[in-house]
């Protein structure tokens, strides 16, 4: 479970553990890892393991796969790039991007795939972005880069999907996290009003009226962890209140 520390890859994390796995979970915080396996592992047969990495590192990669060398479920995630006009990416920024939210989950569907096959059993979901489908100004990066990711895999998806091995996508729209609570932070200062006008006005713009909860989105995750969802495969689930006006 890459990047799990906090956020929804944290609520992830603890609906796998509720639905009986061992499961790894990562960070770059050690203190804060540590702080969130403590928290996990108090939920009724948790088995938690904390990997302190940089997963965009190969030896960041080497330690996760040192600490689960035969993963039946691998669930992608990792940071976003900042917030930006498309005019300020350089050719550093492009490739720290893509590498992140691209290449190293491609990295990590490589180095597992292979033995899930031969187990017959294996589920990976990344965790991409609503703005794959519904594109942000100042979010270009990032909504290219996982769009790729999405592209390369889909024709993955297909060419295992005989193994009982499935690939889907989780397209957050806007939970309550502290990524949120962040950049809603930086908005207000740019628009000069008060974080909690631009809140609100966001929870405006969403049919549901509110802000998704990670546990929701931990939910979806498990479902398509288990068993059970073995016929879908390819998929991008988009959660994100209805904010989305279009049917595909």
């Amino acid at each position: 479970m890459c990047a799990s520390s906090q956020g929804l890859g944290r609520a992830c994390a603890v609906e796998l553990a509720r639905a009986g796995c061992r499961v790894v979970i990562n960070g770059r915080d050690a203190d804060r890892l540590q702080h969130t396996a403590a928290e996990i592992a108090g939920e009724p047969g948790a088995e938690i393991v904390p990997v302190a990495a940089d997963v965009g590192t190969p030896e960041g990669r080497r330690q996760l796969l040192d600490a689960a060398p035969a993963p039946d479920i691998l669930v992608n995630n990792n940071a976003g790039p900042p917030f930006r006009d498309f005019r300020e990416v350089d050719a550093e920024a492009l490739q720290a991007g893509v590498n992140a939210n691209m290449a190293t989950p491609i990295a990590l569907v490589q180095s597992v795939v292979d033995g899930m096959v031969e187990r017959r059993f294996g589920r990976i979901v990344n965790i991409t972005s609503g703005s794959v489908r519904m594109p942000m100004s100042g979010l270009d990066l990032s909504s290219g880069a996982r769009a790729g990711l999405t592209g390369f895999l889909a024709g993955v998806a297909r060419s295992v999907a005989h193994a009982n091995v499935t690939i889907n996508f989780l397209l957050p729209g806007a939970f309550d996290t502290a990524r949120l609570r962040s950049n809603t932070k930086s908005a207000a200062q740019r628009q000069g009003a008060t974080a909690d006008e631009v809140a609100e006005r966001r929870r405006g713009e969403i049919p549901a009226r509110r802000f998704g909860d990670p546990a929701e989105f931990g939910a979806a995750c498990a479902f398509l962890c288990s068993a059970q969802a073995g016929y879908i495969t390819g998929q991008s689930l988009l959660i994100d209140g209805g904010a989305f006006p279009g049917i595909l």
